[in-house]
């Protein structure tokens, strides 16, 4: 496990609107323009093979260097190239990061100098959540799944443990890249999960997203 006194005060950053990697989950990634060909290339170079994945920022005046204040960074644990030079990639996320100022230098691909400073729980064993009402929380799911007609594996979901049910879900519904920061903000997986759940009761009530959790 790569400990926080390892990580490096600078990583390559990914700007992705919608992306969420989270610490502890997994976030295939398909990379074709140049310049990402380059990070991943330089990124396997080191013995960390990070990459820090972060939003942009919609909201004019929040950001000077319009990316959100906040990202995760990854390691790359697989890697093939496609058809073409392209790469499918995947990352296992390390510890949330928050964005310092970006780094200049002749790399095509963007830089940042980052601070790790209050995410250490990130890089500890997995969390719980006590007030978790899975049969409550998976009645509401299917409720949602049905909405949007969504198919998935219940009987995974049904035996995945509280972080990894609570995180790949945050991964992968179709949220507005807003309420994905908000998910990755979140203190604990307890807040996010109720994050999570006002989310996904908005959508069903008919809401579009657009901006709710800002």
């Amino acid at each position: 496990m790569t400990h926080n006194t390892d990580l490096p005060d600078v990583v390559p950053i990914f700007p992705l609107p919608g992306a969420l990697l989270l610490p502890r989950a997994r976030l295939p990634l398909h990379l074709f323009e140049p310049r990402y060909l380059a990070m991943l290339d330089d990124a396997l170079k080191t013995p960390q093979r990070l990459i820090g994945m972060i939003q942009p920022n919609k909201v004019p005046g929040r950001s000077g260097s319009g990316l959100h204040t906040i990202g995760c960074v990854g390691r790359v644990t697989q890697f093939s190239e496609t058809e073409g030079g392209r790469y499918m990639i995947t990352l296992a996320g390390v510890s949330r990061f928050r964005l310092i100022e970006e780094v200049e230098g002749f790399t095509p691909y963007r830089r940042a100098r980052v601070s790790w400073a209050g995410f250490e729980r990130d890089q500890g064993p997995e969390e719980g959540d006590t007030a978790f009402d899975r049969g409550a929380f998976l009645q509401t799911l299917s409720q949602y799944f049905d909405s949007q007609d969504l198919q998935t594996d219940w009987d995974s979901l049904k035996e995945a443990d509280d972080e990894l049910l609570i995180n790949s879900l945050s991964m992968l519904l179709g949220f507005e890249p807003e309420d994905k920061q908000a998910l990755l903000e979140a203190p604990c997986l307890s807040t996010r999960r109720e994050t999570l759940m006002t989310l996904i009761e908005f959508a069903m009530r008919g809401g579009d997203g657009e901006g709710m959790l800002q």
